[in-house]
């Protein structure tokens, strides 16, 4: 029989209760991620090169031709995996507790937030430090709207697009537009959302 999770960053590897607010551990690793953002979010865009290395430096894992506008904020940074040709607009907060993870060509409109984080509803447990996180995932060519806020253990299917100011509460099936709060299917994607005929705008 497996261990049972010793410390409290197993713990929260393990989607366990956790202490978040006072274990050293998980201080000092917030810690450095804010202190890589704080590099990344200073790099001059001019300098293309080192701003890809520094966000790299921030993040778990990253692919090809990747694109992530400052401001950045994580709280591990660690746990967030982004897919071949992923675009993330400015300020994006991944609170990655647990992983978040964007599968390829994923476009994220600005001030959108993923949260993992769940706190106990009893107070003195909440003001004790005990948080628990649960998995966000993203599937691919999904398009996120502005100041869309995911929250924890939440699923978006593939090819999906989830409409500006949303709450997604609840996992948002393969190729539909969704949107509102709480985020809700509203039709299907289909061919006559095409905006191209043989490569060319139809305007």
């Amino acid at each position: 029989m497996d261990a049972a999770p010793a410390t409290h960053a197993e713990r929260m590897a393990a989607g366990l209760w956790y202490d978040a607010n006072f274990d050293p551990e998980l201080l000092e690793a917030r810690r450095r991620a804010a202190s890589a953002c704080r590099a990344f979010n200073a790099c001059d865009p001019a300098d293309a090169e080192e701003c890809d290395r520094l966000m790299r430096a921030v993040l778990g894992s990253v692919g090809a031709a990747v694109e992530v506008l400052a401001p950045l904020t994580v709280d591990y940074g660690s746990n967030v995996t982004l897919g071949d040709g992923c675009f993330v607009n400015h300020g994006a907060y991944f609170m990655d507790g647990a992983p978040v993870t964007l599968g390829s060509h994923v476009f994220v409109g600005p001030d959108c937030g993923f949260y993992t984080a769940c706190h106990p509803l009893v107070p003195e447990e909440r003001n004790a430090g005990w948080e628990r996180a649960l998995p966000i995932t993203v599937g691919d060519d999904v398009w996120i709207g502005a100041k869309v806020c995911l929250l924890p253990g939440v699923t978006v299917g593939a090819g999906s697009v989830v409409g500006a100011g949303s709450v997604v509460t609840r996992d948002v099936p393969p190729g539909v537009v969704a949107a509102g709060n709480p985020c809700r299917p509203v039709r299907a994607v289909t061919d006559a959302d095409r905006v191209l005929s043989g490569g060319v705008p139809r305007d």
